[in-house]
């Protein structure tokens, strides 16, 4: 097998003794099943750092609400893992992240880019959820800021990525983009949240939104109130199809439901793509396009097979299939993971 690419801002020297410590070599010398070998390969992946990741100009969405935009929804060497929006809202009392991006670089970038619109430190995080491209950037405000900095999420989120999410995503995104991220640590939330809690930072009143399982069983969705803008996560993409591999598609829609009715009117914030009044329907929408034909197969007896051909053909879906970003490597999987859902309902 050809070797990877490096990707810029490793040496050459530094790549192949890391990868001879982290796998091939230590595998060779028939080392890699020793537990000492395997942590000090470890603590050697931890103190090379992958490269520097480019600035990007944060966008003012309304007058406390800032976003650094991700323009790709999935992770490459040649994004170095910058797959997920960054959102943070200055407040009088200092800088309140919300979503920390995919890596230690990213994280740097955003603070740099958060000094740039205001000297404030940041004060506060809130973490979405448990995928990693919205939480590894932790890292960097934890160095920057000191590890009683305030990072919050709800309950599950916190004991997943505390547990076996956090290693699990920080190794994925080091493989996904050719180890470009090397050097994040995870650095889990340290505060619990509730759904329906009220939070005062100065001038500015958060409030936490939570419906039960929708994208992941923990998705926590953060209102600002004197803005009408709220951050809703990955329960809602622009022009993304979703991972639903730990949602619901029935979820989805009452959690839809609930947050339209808990909070009205507002500009819908994704962690992938650009925030829209509409989102939640626009969205919902092309979901219920992959619901609902598998929802009635399951009842009329369909087979699987003859669902995914209902949905690829239902307009809802067709409308979407030639534009929207992982359409064509993702729609049969979550037709499969709507199928499989729509039977446990049935029975």
């Amino acid at each position: 097998m050809a070797p990877a690419a490096r990707p810029e801002g490793l040496s050459l020297n530094r790549r192949r003794w890391l990868g001879w410590m982290t796998g091939t070599g230590m595998a060779a010398a028939g080392l890699a099943i020793v537990p000492e070998v395997r942590v000090f390969a470890q603590q050697v992946q931890d103190f090379i750092e992958g490269p520097p990741v480019p600035d990007i100009a944060p966008e003012q969405l309304s007058p406390h609400v800032w976003m650094i935009y991700s323009k790709d929804g999935f992770p490459t060497q040649e994004n170095l893992g910058m797959m997920a929006n960054i959102v943070f809202v200055v407040t009088s009392q200092g800088v309140v992240v919300l979503d920390s991006g995919a890596s230690l670089q990213i994280g740097q970038m955003a603070i740099r880019m958060i000094r740039k619109v205001t000297p404030l430190p940041v004060v506060a995080i809130f973490n979405s959820h448990y995928h990693g491209d919205h939480w590894l950037g932790n890292h960097a405000f934890v160095e920057t800021y000191g590890k009683d900095l305030p990072i919050h999420a709800l309950a599950h989120t916190r004991e997943q990525i505390a547990g076996h999410e956090g290693n699990l995503w920080r190794s994925l995104m080091e493989r996904w983009t050719n180890q470009a991220t090397l050097g994040t640590k995870v650095f889990a939330p340290n505060r619990t949240v509730e759904h329906g809690q009220v939070l005062q930072f100065g001038d500015v009143t958060l409030k936490l939104h939570h419906y039960g399982r929708a994208h992941t069983p923990s998705d926590l969705c953060v209102e600002v109130v004197q803005d009408r803008v709220t951050y809703v996560g990955d329960i809602a993409m622009e022009n993304r199809i979703a991972n639903m591999d730990d949602g619901s598609y029935p979820g989805t829609f009452k959690y839809y439901d609930a947050l339209k009715k808990a909070a009205g009117e507002q500009l819908w914030v994704p962690g992938h793509g650009r925030g829209q009044k509409n989102l939640l329907d626009t969205y919902g929408t092309f979901m219920k396009g992959i619901w609902e034909p598998c929802e009635r197969a399951v009842k009329e007896g369909v087979p699987l097979e003859q669902a995914k051909e209902l949905v690829l053909k239902d307009p809802r879906v067709a409308s979407r299939a030639k534009t929207m970003a992982g359409f064509d490597s993702n729609i049969g999987k979550y037709t499969s993971l709507a199928y499989l859902e729509a039977e446990k309902e049935a029975f």
